[in-house]
């Protein structure tokens, strides 16, 4: 089973910076990146907290352990509202700078990633994403078939977080849990580990009764709402069944259509039957779950852009406009291939 190891940042100091590259480099390490790799991994985290200051002010750096069935390594994303960058490719040239300094910052970052991109929009803001791995991958090497992308914080000031994302699958079905423990801090948390404790262990493969299960794991806890989604990977449809408020839509860069949960506290007090919801996979469509971090009226429509990006900035796109910063928060975009 895989889950979220991540931390996140509210940048406006560059003092805070030692932290940052603390906490990076014990993630790092325990991601098994190599000395050399760590220390690229952190001329890349001061590029990126330096461009924030210097073209936007502030923002907010996203760290995080990045895991698929080719590579793993550390995720960073840099988040901001300033002005958003005219010319992206152009700014990525060594020597090219807006603000009298050498110019290396873009470029250095990219050279240093195993992966990078770069999402920006004229007075919106800009998303950075930024990956390096253990190793590069092997040229010729095919790309996972599937993939899925996190982001998932605690409420400002808080270092327990209620929400959390955790998946699984086998050669037959994908498997996504996103809960939202009630409340936030430590209490919140323990009851969606609990939740995703029933989830690593059933063995059903249809979504409503995973959740039934997970409903009589949890009831010594506060409770939570979850949704869970399974992708049947032979049949190539979606099932999903959720209680309470979590957000599931299956979204292109021009359409999305909304699937609904029923109402009720998981391990408190849900409907007596529950059922899955079937619907048949279209290709270009990504499955985009929120928790109530997130507002609900929450809007991708405006990102055609992002969804020709790396799945990530997608996610981060959303989560920039949208985010309440007012509980833990959590937006998970999944796309099949």
């Amino acid at each position: 089973m895989d889950s979220v190891q991540q931390v996140n940042y509210d940048f406006k100091d560059r003092s805070f910076l030692p932290i940052i590259k603390k906490d990076a480099q014990r993630m790092g390490t325990a991601a098994g990146l190599p000395a050399k790799r760590l220390a690229e991994m952190e001329i890349v985290l001061s590029e990126i907290a330096t461009n924030l200051l210097k073209h936007a002010g502030s923002g907010e750096i996203i760290v995080r352990v990045y895991n698929d069935s080719v590579v793993s390594g550390i995720e960073i994303m840099g988040i901001d509202n300033g002005p958003g960058i005219a010319d992206p490719g152009k700014m990525m040239e060594d020597g090219m700078s807006t603000t009298g300094t050498l110019g290396h910052g873009l470029g250095a970052i990219r050279r240093l990633s195993d992966q990078f991109q770069l999402y920006t929009l004229p007075g919106w803001g800009t998303v950075l994403l930024a990956r390096i791995f253990q190793s590069p991958p092997v040229a010729g090497t095919r790309p996972p078939r599937w993939g899925i992308y996190p982001i998932v914080v605690p409420k400002p000031g808080e270092t327990y977080c209620g929400d959390m994302c955790v998946w699984k699958s086998n050669p037959y079905f994908i498997k996504v849990l996103m809960a939202d423990g009630l409340g936030h801090g430590i209490l919140a948390q323990q009851a969606s580990e609990k939740a995703a404790e029933a989830f690593q262990k059933s063995t059903f493969n249809t979504p409503h009764q995973i959740l039934m299960e997970i409903h009589q794991h949890v009831k010594n806890t506060r409770g939570l709402v979850a949704t869970i989604a399974v992708y049947d990977l032979t049949n190539k449809v979606w099932l999903f069944c959720g209680v309470g408020n979590i957000s599931t839509r299956l979204h292109d860069a021009i359409s999305s259509k909304t699937y609904l949960p029923y109402n009720g506290i998981v391990g408190v007090n849900i409907p007596r039957v529950l059922e899955s919801q079937t619907v048949p996979a279209e290709p270009g469509r990504h499955l985009i779950m929120c928790s109530d971090g997130i507002s609900s009226r929450w809007d991708a429509s405006k990102h055609i852009g992002a969804f020709r990006c790396d799945p990530s900035v997608l996610a981060a796109a959303i989560y920039k406009d949208f985010a309440r910063h007012s509980d833990d928060t959590s937006v998970t975009v999944v796309k099949v291939s």
